[in-house]
C-alpha cells in the first residue's frame, strides 16, 4: 500500500497513531496511548493551534501579516507558532518561568517571540501570564488575542478531530477515556462528541496536585488553597472557560514525583518517550486500570515528546534535586554531592588535559569548577575565575596544561564535618572538597548546600 503524501506540514496535523500498551501493569483492563506526540509540532496543542488561527481567519479577525498574542504554559505555543510561521503571522507568547529551556528554544527557533513572566503568581496579579497576554494585546495596534482558554475552537478542535479519531481506532468499544485539563479544550471536546455518540464512555480527569481543577470537577468548587507544581501543561487554579467538567465520571490527584517517575517508567518498558504531562495521565490511567474488578478498554494520550524535558525528567541530576529520585544516604556530607566521584559522575578533568579541555567540561556540564585528577587523586581545582586570569591577555593559554590554571590551595573536608565548616569554606569564595580515608567523594557548592536544605524540608 502506497503511503500518503502531504501538500504541507499543516496536512499532516491529526490522524496519530493507537498503541497498545503491553509491559505496565494495567490490572484487568487493556490500556492504549494515543500518540499525539506523532503530530509535526510534537504535541496534541498542533490541532489546537490550527483550530483557533483558522477560526480567526474565518472570521476576518486576521489580516495579512497580523500580530497574535497568547499565554501559554508551553504546547500551545509551540502549535501556534507553526501554524503562524506557516501563514506568515508575527506571534509574542507570555510563558511562566517554570517552562522547560528545550521548548523556549524550540519556539525561538520557529520564529515566535517569547516573554517570560512569574509562574508563582495567580489570577489578578499583573504578572499572572494570562492576564498579562491579555493586557499586552490591548496594548498593541492590530494585535488578536488568541484566547485559548476561552476560544470555543479550542474544544471544537478535539470533537470535531481527536475524539472521531479514537472512537474509529477503537473500533467503537471504548469504556473510559484519562485525560487533563490546562485550557480544558481537550475535555470540553471529548464531552461534545462522546455525550451524543457514546454516552456510556467515561471520562476521568487526571490533575497535578496542586492543582484545584480535580476538587472543581467533583464537587463544584475550587479548594481554598493551591500549591504549586512541576508538570508542565495541565492543572490550574482557575477554571478556564472552554472547560466542561459535566461528564468527569472521577477525578485523580497525582503528585509531581509519581507523575516524573512514570515517565521515565514508559520510556523503559514501553519505549515512550513523553513529556511532564503524560506522566500525570498515564499514572492516573494506571490507578483506575489496577482499581478495575472486571476488564475495561482504557484510552489515554501521550500528549508531547519527552525531547522537551531532557533537562528536566530525564535528567538523573535535576530528579535528585527534586528529591524524585531516591539513591544511598550515608548520614554525611555525602548526602549533599549532586555528583558523587564514587559512581563516576563527578565532572573532573585530568592533569595531562588542557585549559580549554577544563572551560569545555564547564560549558557541557555547567559548572563553575572542575577538580584536576591524576593517577586517581585530587591534586588541584580549577574555576571560571582561575581561566579567565589565564587567558584574558593571552588566548594562547587555553592550549597550555590546565595544571597552569589550576589551584593547588585545596580546602577539604571529612565526610563527617558539620554544615557550619561548609559555610565557612563558602564565605571565602570557595567550594568544599569531600574526602574519606583519603579518597575524593565529590564537590558541595553552594546550590548543592540549598538543595539539600530544601528537600528536607
Amino acid at each position: 500500500m502506497a503511503l500518503p503524501t502531504y501538500p504541507n506540514v499543516l496536512a499532516m496535523i491529526g490522524n496519530t497513531p493507537l498503541m497498545a500498551v503491553h509491559r505496565l501493569d494495567t490490572g484487568p483492563c487493556e490500556l492504549f496511548l494515543k500518540l499525539e506526540n506523532q503530530n509535526p509540532g510534537g504535541s496534541i496543542k498542533d490541532r489546537v493551534g490550527l483550530y483557533l488561527i483558522e477560526a480567526a481567519e474565518r472570521s476576518g479577525q486576521l489580516a495579512p501579516g497580523a500580530t497574535l498574542i497568547e499565554a501559554t504554559a508551553g504546547n500551545t505555543g509551540l502549535g501556534l507558532a507553526l501554524v503562524a510561521a506557516q501563514k506568515g503571522y508575527r506571534l509574542l507568547l507570555v510563558i511562566p518561568d517554570k517552562m522547560s529551556q528545550e521548548k523556549i528554544f524550540h519556539l525561538k527557533a520557529m520564529g515566535a517571540e517569547v516573554q517570560m513572566t512569574r509562574s508563582d503568581v495567580s489570577k489578578g496579579h499583573p504578572e499572572y501570564y494570562r492576564d498579562l497576554a491579555e493586557r499586552l494585546a490591548r496594548e498593541t495596534p492590530g494585535a488578536y488575542f488568541v484566547n485559548q482558554f476561552g476560544n470555543p475552537a479550542n474544544a471544537r478542535a478535539h470533537a470535531e478531530t481527536t475524539a472521531p479519531e479514537i472512537w474509529e481506532q477503537m473500533g467503537q468499544r471504548v469504556d473510559a477515556i484519562v485525560c487533563g485539563a490546562g485550557t480544558g479544550g481537550t475535555i470540553a471536546g471529548l464531552s461534545q462528541y462522546f455525550a451524543r455518540t457514546a454516552p456510556q464512555v467515561e471520562l476521568i480527569l487526571a490533575d497535578p496536585v496542586g492543582s484545584g481543577l480535580a476538587s472543581f470537577a467533583t464537587s463544584g468548587r475550587l479548594p481554598e488553597a493551591m500549591t504549586p507544581w512541576l508538570v508542565e501543561g495541565i492543572g490550574g487554579d482557575t477554571v478556564p472557560p472552554v472547560a466542561d467538567f459535566s461528564r468527569v465520571r472521577q477525578a485523580l490527584s497525582i503528585p509531581d514525583a509519581e507523575a516524573f517517575r512514570t515517565c521515565r517508567e514508559l520510556l523503559a518498558r514501553e519505549g515512550i518517550i513523553a513529556g511532564t504531562s503524560t506522566g500525570t495521565l498515564l499514572a492516573a490511567a494506571l490507578r483506575y486500570c489496577r482499581a478495575q474488578r472486571t476488564p475495561r478498554r482504557v484510552v489515554t494520550f501521550v500528549c508531547d515528546s519527552g525531547n522537551k524535558y531532557l533537562s528536566k525528567v530525564y535528567n538523573d541530576y535535576w530528579m535528585l534535586d527534586q528529591g524524585f529520585l531516591e539513591r544511598e544516604q550515608f548520614g554525611d556530607l555525602r548526602d549533599l554531592i549532586a555528583r558523587r566521584h564514587t559512581e563516576h559522575a563527578a565532572v573532573t578533568v585530568n592533569a595531562t588535559e588542557t585549559v580549554m579541555a577544563a572551560y569545555r567540561r564547564m560549558k557541557l556540564y555547567d559548572v563553575s569548577q572542575v577538580p584536576v585528577m591524576q593517577d586517581g587523586r585530587i591534586v588541584g581545582i580549577v574555576d571560571e575565575e582561575d581561566i579567565l586570569l589565564e587567558v584574558v591577555g593571552n588566548p594562547a593559554h587555553f592550549a597550555e596544561p590546565v595544571t597552569r590554571a589550576m589551584s593547588s590551595n585545596l580546602v577539604t573536608v571529612p565526610v563527617d564535618a558539620p554544615i557550619t565548616q561548609l559555610l565557612e569554606i563558602f564565605r571565602r569564595g570557595m567550594v568544599a572538597i569531600v574526602m574519606h580515608d583519603a579518597e575524593f567523594q565529590g564537590l558541595i557548592t553552594r546550590i548543592d548546600l540549598l538543595n539539600w536544605l530544601r528537600r528536607r524540608q
